[in-house]
């Protein structure tokens, strides 16, 4: 995939910062040569430190897979069959995102066609984009983000040259990221025959994403509005930990990322919250048990476990991380929650901004090379799947 030659300011800073060389967070990504593939635990069973004085893991989990990580470090510190190949829903996106988001401005317009629409599966999960209006690209991420909209993703893969291109673009950036368990089939998560992901991998997914500050401040965005016929209306995120909804209170110090549904993967999650300095990740594959909002008990479960780990733990394995050579720092949260409006160029204006990614502008894909932001959309069509 082209990357244009068009470098952003905030990119080119923070290429200057590591060229000075200050000291920067890496970021999961492929390793040169054949030792790119390094599993971080176990393919099969769990992980998890057995030192003297580490917190018992959590009882009752059921999910057929899942893994804690450090989001900073990059640590592994507790994991169940953690590259088990499984239908992921809507947890996917994060891997578009991380892979077209970059790519249009947040002010970008669309005036949606019936070709950009052509093809969204049955049951999808929609945010309400209609044919024949016009949206800014910040519209259709908050859609993907907070309403996990497939008729938002299959727009914003349109301007990406169509559903397919978008999807071999996502299996590169996946490639690129040293993950080696997914397989994808429809971009925006939609039960797909021979699509799979794994906990490793989205968990590699989620934290790329987290390095870039617009993905940030989307997935922590809790209210936002949207067009609608007549005006706006308010959309609210689906995921139950960061709004605290049907049931669930909002999980503290919770940043995000993303959930999904199908009937071929279940419940899925994955999970980023932060607390006296240490951001953990964990994604949640799948439960089992019939418990109602059983993948947020379980996470929140697995978090308060990871949290309670601070000096005791011993990392059971990696996520592939290499250092990054174009920046990237800490996850550092400034506030507690995003809502957020926009201004009227259509980019995003937050009425509170949850966090920033230290070092805004790194490259997702871990080449060494800056994310840069593309200016002109690509007009183009294509099918579309969906997922809640």
């Amino acid at each position: 995939m082209a990357i244009d030659a068009r470098v952003s300011r905030k990119a080119g800073a923070v290429a200057l910062v590591a060229v000075a060389g200050m000291s920067l967070t890496s970021i999961p990504a492929a390793a040169n040569g054949p030792t790119a593939r390094q599993p971080a635990v176990a393919a099969a069973g769990v992980q998890a430190p057995t030192a003297p004085g580490t917190p018992r893991l959590p009882s009752g989990l059921s999910a057929l897979s899942w893994m804690v990580a450090d989001a900073d470090t990059g640590s592994v510190l507790a994991a169940k069959s953690p590259h088990r190949r499984l239908a992921p829903a809507s947890t996917l996106k994060t891997l578009f995102a991380v892979t077209v988001l970059p790519k249009f401005s947040a002010g970008t317009v669309r005036r949606v066609s019936s070709a950009d629409l052509a093809g969204i599966g049955a049951g999808s999960s929609v945010v309400g984009v209609r044919q024949g209006r016009s949206y800014t690209v910040g519209d259709l991420w908050r859609g993907v983000f907070l309403r996990s909209g497939n008729d938002a993703v299959h727009v914003l893969a349109a301007m990406n040259g169509g559903w397919r291109t978008t999807a071999q673009e996502m299996q590169e950036t996946a490639r690129k990221l040293g993950t080696r368990d997914t397989t994808v089939k429809s971009p925006d998560g939609y039960d797909a025959p021979g699509q799979v992901s794994s906990a490793h991998d989205l968990t590699v997914f989620a934290r790329a994403g987290l390095a870039n500050e617009d993905f940030a401040r989307y997935c922590a965005t809790t209210r936002a509005t949207f067009p609608a016929a007549g005006g706006t209306t308010q959309i609210e995120n689906t995921n139950r930990l960061l709004a605290g909804s049907h049931g669930m209170t909002r999980y503290p110090g919770i940043i995000g990322v993303k959930n999904g549904y199908t009937t071929k993967a279940g419940n899925t999650l994955i999970a980023a919250a932060r607390r006296n300095g240490r951001t953990l990740l964990v994604t949640v594959l799948n439960p089992q048990s019939n418990a109602y909002n059983a993948v947020y008990k379980e996470a929140g479960a697995l978090l308060d476990w990871g949290f309670r780990t601070a000096g005791t733990a011993q990392p059971v394995g990696t996520l592939h991380a290499v250092r990054a050579t174009d920046g990237g720092g800490p996850i550092r949260p400034v506030a507690a929650e995003v809502t957020e409006g926009q201004t009227r160029d259509g980019s995003p204006r937050c009425a509170t901004l949850a966090l920033a990614a230290g070092g805004a502008g790194i490259a997702a894909f871990g080449l060494g090379t800056l994310l840069a932001r593309r200016r002109q959309a690509r007009d183009g069509g294509g099918r579309n799947g969906g997922a809640a």
